[in-house]
């Protein structure tokens, strides 16, 4: 009973702290007990630890366990994906030829269609980066895809490392030493950046991960419950829990110590049945799937709210700063805003027949006279004007921080140039704001397949 216990108490509290580690960061929980706790097992606890090492060995246990957090996080290598891959494929080896002979055909037809998906998937997102990584040859491409929205992204920003103009939605990933189209994040189970082009990959490994790992756990489940019921129904009277002599068995404390006893017998019974390959595979399932689960289900949000992971973190700096009283909204000036672009589908909308010089130069065509509607704004490099998009929306909005408690003044010129400055406004909250990249779930969704 005791063992049984102890694996439950043990797999939960990886599974906490996993999610924690992965999630805690996220704006969502930043003022939650995730985020707490999240601070706590990131910055609060390695400090302590550091300043307690530094007293005894001057530092040396400490610098060895940074270097190693630090490759392991900060550079490109396969550690982590080969982690994740082998602990698929041991569970496979150890959970499989137990139950294989007492499972039927079609649920072992399923298994052999959802066991190869995860390496299927986590191939197709470490390797397919064609779309994902702006390179010189793409570059003009990438140029047209989305228009900057004077917030989150303005134009003529050159990337300091790969001395391309950035694109819209674009970052700079210092791991895999390039930018990346559409940027979502680095992502070690994958050693890859997800971005435009590979995304769609990741989402297809987090569910093809949920529902091999939910249903190894109905698999277990399916298989040890009748025989587990069995046992429990012919010992009965030494699994039943005993509450101490003299205590309130109306009480909370007997409710609650009545449920644990239940659940440590069940699981104690669970592994005497099944063992450990079987027994203890199925409860690493029950409590791991809701993992993979809670990631793809924030992704579901953010394709809903039209964003990526980074941008995810930008409007929650935004957020906070407007909860300072240190944000400020204009509007554009309409002679800015482009006006060939009326649908308000994705779908409708058709590539423009110009662009401005030097996408035309990489296109091998040569420019229109009126390539853009869009004025270069003053500080754009030389023959650098901002491309038309295929995007059927444009930003009619600009946020400045100010930390002086007024409206901005001495604009730089690539902002000035396109606002309307007597349309300053203090703002409080991100619901007042246009978020140029919302096109609606549906048209947001088949964006991220892309």
């Amino acid at each position: 009973m005791s063992l049984g216990r102890n694996i439950a108490i043990f797999t939960i509290t990886v599974s906490l702290l996993t999610f924690i580690a992965f999630f805690g960061r996220l704006p969502a929980f930043r003022y939650t007990p995730v985020g707490f706790l999240h601070r706590l097992l990131i910055v609060h606890i390695p400090s302590t630890l550091r300043r307690t090492d530094l007293f005894l060995t001057n530092g040396r246990v400490t610098n060895g366990g940074l270097r190693f957090g630090h490759y392991l996080l900060h550079e490109k290598h396969p550690l982590v994906m080969v982690f994740f891959l082998g602990l698929v494929t041991a569970c496979a080896v150890l959970f499989l030829p137990v139950i294989w002979e007492q499972i039927s055909l079609h649920h072992k037809l399923l298994v052999l269609i959802l066991l190869p998906l995860p390496y299927l998937f986590t191939y197709l997102s470490a390797t397919r980066n064609a779309d994902a990584y702006i390179t010189p040859q793409n570059h003009a491409a990438q140029m047209r895809h989305y228009p900057y929205d004077r917030i989150l992204y303005y134009p003529g920003i050159i990337c300091e490392t790969c001395k391309l103009l950035k694109p819209a939605r674009s970052k700079h990933c210092s791991i895999c030493k390039t930018c990346v189209a559409r940027m979502d994040h680095h992502c070690v189970w994958v050693n890859n950046c997800l971005g435009r082009g590979n995304y769609r990959w990741f989402l297809a490994l987090l569910l093809s991960s949920t529902l091999l790992i939910a249903y190894g756990a109905y698999l277990a489940y399916m298989v040890i419950s009748p025989l587990a019921e069995q046992q429990y129904k012919t010992y009965e009277q030494w699994y039943k829990y005993k509450p101490p002599r003299g205590s309130d068995p109306n009480s909370w404390t007997t409710y609650k110590d009545t449920k644990w006893h239940n659940l440590s017998t069940m699981a104690s019974i669970y592994l005497d049945i099944g063992g450990l390959r079987a027994s203890g595979v199925g409860m690493l399932c029950l409590i791991a799937w809701t993992l993979p689960l809670g990631l793809l289900l924030y992704h579901v949000y953010l394709i809903y709210a039209g964003m990526s992971t980074n941008e995810n973190m930008k409007w929650g700096d935004w957020r906070d700063d407007m909860a300072d009283g240190n944000v400020f909204l204009a509007h554009r000036r309409p002679e800015t805003m482009r006006d060939d672009l009326s649908s308000d589908s994705l779908h409708d909308v058709k590539p423009p027949a110009t662009f401005g010089n030097s996408i035309c130069s990489a296109l091998g065509s040569s420019p229109s006279t009126s390539a853009s509607s869009i004025p270069t704004p003053p500080g754009t490099p030389p023959n650098e004007e901002e491309p038309l998009t295929t995007w059927p929306l444009e930003s009619k909005h600009i946020l400045l921080r100010t930390y002086t408690g007024e409206a901005p003044r001495n604009l730089p010129d690539l902002i000035k140039s396109v606002t309307d400055e007597e349309s300053f406004q203090r703002v409080w909250h991100l619901g007042v704001v246009e978020n140029v990249y919302d096109l609606g779930f549906w048209d947001n969704f088949v964006e991220a397949m892309r």
